[in-house]
């Protein structure tokens, strides 16, 4: 079959709710399309998503650590120790190896939907990963660089060329290291959550230099950055496939919500489009204002607030959350009805745009 697309889930800022869209997101969309299988590689140190994903709460957080803890962790530590260790060249270790079959441990969770693991390790990994990357070339051909930051593409891709039909979810770090690198490089598209504040002003455009440089580049860091360098050896950019509209008040309408992201964000990002339009994916209608581009590339989501908060700590699919009270650590908590349909339509919105 095929590779229906890749997504990151990506913005140089904490905070802005990425792990928490990409556990909601891949568990509606495994549910919503049963006949294909769903993948989450999660590469944020945290491994807040493999938590949820794997339980929610201290069994979510149990299951992770001893998935991290095995000889060879069933992790995304493992899997980029393994393939290190083996060289450039060698074969790539057997991806379904280190993949968990979400349904074994989370019986809330679709069956359709695979992990691989997050893990704490990666952290301490990435100076290894770093001089992995940084090693002299002994042949025209060899680009160890370009082999470490394609490491999680060439195991999507191993994992596309099956029977089945794939969509694959990448959670990740707001640091730009190298493991966040190796995520960017890995997919198709991103999905930028952006908070309602005037610093997501700031880190819209940082997060633009991260991936295309500036211009002009920088004179003396110019040459170095992971923009310049993925350019050099033809490494793909991602597109920006949608902006996510995050930490918004649940009392107000969607459209009155999303203009609380700040209009001084939308302009900056509009900015950013009208002169490269290449870093988005192409509109399918044309797009010649401010309004036009906010309404096509961007989706309000309203927080998450305590249905989300429950959902994540139970691991549960918002579908099959009801109305009334849920332990989370020790304490019960109510949630209403009214906030589950308001959650689930706007996950919905997102998965449609998909």
């Amino acid at each position: 079959m095929s590779l229906i697309n890749s997504y990151a889930l990506w913005n140089n800022k904490g905070g802005v709710g990425k792990s928490t869209i990409s556990f909601h997101l891949s568990m509606r969309y495994a549910e919503t399309h049963p006949d294909a299988k769903v993948l989450v590689i999660d590469l944020c140190p945290q491994a807040n998503s493999s938590m949820m994903l794997l339980g929610g709460g201290a069994l979510g957080d149990e299951r992770v650590v001893e998935l991290c803890s095995r000889e060879i962790p069933k992790s995304v530590v493992g899997y980029v120790s393994t393939v290190i260790t083996n060289g450039r060249g060698a074969n790539l270790p057997n991806p379904y190896d280190f993949l968990i079959h979400v349904s074994d441990y989370n019986k809330g969770a679709p069956d359709n939907l695979y992990l691989l693991c997050g893990d704490g390790n990666m952290e301490p990994m990435a100076p290894a990963i770093n001089e992995a990357a940084s090693a002299k070339a002994l042949t025209p051909n060899a680009q160890p660089w370009k082999w470490i930051i394609e490491i999680f593409k060439n195991f999507i891709l191993n994992i596309a060329d099956s029977q089945d039909d794939w969509m694959f979810f990448v959670d990740t770090n707001p640091s730009f290291s190298i493991y966040t690198q190796m995520a960017i490089a890995a997919v198709e598209r991103l999905l930028t959550p952006i908070n309602a504040d005037d610093s997501s002003k700031t880190a819209a455009s940082a997060m633009i230099a991260l991936l295309h440089g500036t211009n002009p580049p920088h004179p003396i860091y110019g040459s170095w950055t992971f923009a310049e360098v993925a350019k050099q050896r033809n490494v793909k950019i991602p597109q920006i496939h949608l902006l996510i509209g995050n930490r918004l008040t649940q009392f107000e309408g969607p459209a009155a919500a999303f203009a609380a992201l700040s209009d001084a964000t939308t302009t900056a990002l509009y900015d950013i489009y009208q002169k490269n339009p290449s870093y988005f994916v192409s509109a399918a209608e044309p797009i010649s204002t401010k309004e036009q581009f906010k309404n096509y590339y961007s989706v309000p989501l309203r927080d998450f607030n305590t249905v989300g908060v429950v959902c994540a700590h139970l691991g549960r699919l918002m579908s099959s959350m009801k109305q009334g009270y849920y332990p989370v650590y020790g304490v019960n908590v109510k949630v209403n009805m009214e906030k589950i349909q308001e959650c689930l339509k706007a996950i919905d919105m997102i998965i449609d745009k998909l």
